[in-house]
């Protein structure tokens, strides 16, 4: 399938969104993959996983770039050789890029209830908002999760916990925005948030 959508939320920033419908092979065939990358994507044992990491490479490729263009660091942050700021996700049947000339971050989940289950590992703060009769409350809660992913993403420390150091403050899911902090070793870093939720998935990006 051709790329599902595209946001543009400031002139210096674009977020590109695959669904995920076509074969492994389908999906392998145009790609250039470095050796490396060809080595990870044999080796894992999910198809599912596999076409995600392929469909992230044709969203590259949507952008102008190609797999020799992207590489990690220690910390298995992603990197683009022309400098430009990458996050990079995927979920099931989705995945997704964010790029920008600013740090970001982004994620997508599955909205599904089982996030209930360990919101305690994760929701701190946010309880004083979140209300478990709310019909709205899975999804809140996987907007939440997105969030805290994304800034996870974004800082790359080790030892940060979501529950501790990210906060979300309160927001509407009409609103489509919101503002996070980090609180971490004594410093408070504010972020603009941006979600929304398509066929039962969330999707939340950080910019800084």
């Amino acid at each position: 399938m051709p790329l599902y959508k595209t946001i543009q939320p400031n002139s210096q920033t674009t977020v590109k969104i695959w669904k995920i419908t076509e074969s492994f092979d389908d999906l392998m065939a145009p790609l250039d993959l470095k050796e490396n990358s060809l080595e990870r994507v044999l080796g894992m044992k999910s198809e599912l996983h596999q076409r995600g990491f392929l469909s992230v490479r044709h969203i590259l490729r949507d952008f102008g770039y190609t797999d020799q263009d992207l590489y990690y660091d220690d910390r298995g942050k992603p990197h683009l050789k022309d400098g430009k700021h990458i996050s990079i996700t995927h979920s099931f049947t989705f995945s997704g890029v964010i790029i920008s000339t600013s740090e970001v971050g982004i994620d997508i989940e599955k909205q599904r209830h089982k996030i209930a289950i360990i919101a305690r590992k994760f929701v701190h703060y946010e309880f004083n908002y979140l209300f478990e009769t709310d019909v709205d409350y899975i999804k809140k809660l996987t907007v939440i999760w997105g969030i805290k992913e994304s800034l996870y993403k974004l800082f790359a420390t080790p030892g940060m916990l979501f529950r501790e150091h990210f906060l979300v403050i309160p927001f509407m899911l009409k609103d489509g925005e919101t503002v996070a902090w980090i609180d971490y070793q004594d410093k408070k870093y504010r972020y603009n948030t941006h979600f929304l939720e398509f066929e039962g998935f969330s999707c939340a990006f950080v910019i800084t």
